[in-house]
């Protein structure tokens, strides 16, 4: 059984440590602990790895964030998988910071990411773990929030919550996803 574990993400070392590459962080800490490393491939850097029976395609879109649904699309085709093993792994304003919640279908809530991937699936149901970097930003500076690093005080909680997403993403793949919301959905 193959699962896309596709992390939203914009391409660029000025992006690389922003709030909204938190979905590429994820994935690089899932990587870096299973110890198999990214390659650059069509449409996004890609690593395999094996859990249990499972085989995950990890995605890191190489589209930007406002084109993501390109990447998502061409790689559940590659490796011919159904939909419902797709987990798309986002940042969230809606959220405080750090929370986790995996949901199995949604509004893209003004997320561009979000937006092209439903756009090109044209379906809103698809699994989703989004991961709050809180809303503190004045108003009409959304974008620059978005894209700014996270506060010093705030990254001493990333590597929990972080560690937390990986563990997510493992259960979604070994548990399913109504087991999983379950366990971690109010934790």
């Amino acid at each position: 059984m193959k699962y896309l574990i596709a992390g939203l993400g914009n391409i660029g070392r000025e992006y690389e440590y922003t709030r909204h590459n938190i979905g590429f962080r994820i994935l690089d800490a899932l990587a870096k602990a299973s110890n198999i490393v990214f390659t650059d491939k069509r449409y996004g850097a890609v690593a395999e790895m094996k859990l249990k029976n499972k085989q995950l395609v990890l995605l890191k879109p190489s589209t930007y964030m406002n084109l993501s649904g390109n990447a998502v699309r061409y790689w559940l085709q590659q490796e011919n998988m159904p939909l419902e093993n797709l987990l798309v792994v986002v940042d969230d304003l809606a959220l405080p910071l750090g929370v986790l919640r995996l949901k199995t279908k949604g509004s893209d809530a003004g997320h561009n990411g979000l937006k092209h991937i439903q756009e090109i699936l044209n379906t809103q149901q698809y699994n989703r773990l989004r991961f709050g970097i809180g809303s503190d930003f004045p108003q009409g500076h959304q974008i620059d929030y978005v894209l700014s690093g996270f506060t010093e005080e705030e990254q001493k909680l990333l590597p929990e919550r972080m560690e937390m997403a990986t563990e997510i993403i493992k259960s979604f793949c070994l548990a399913g996803v109504n087991n999983t919301m379950n366990q971690y959905n109010n934790k």
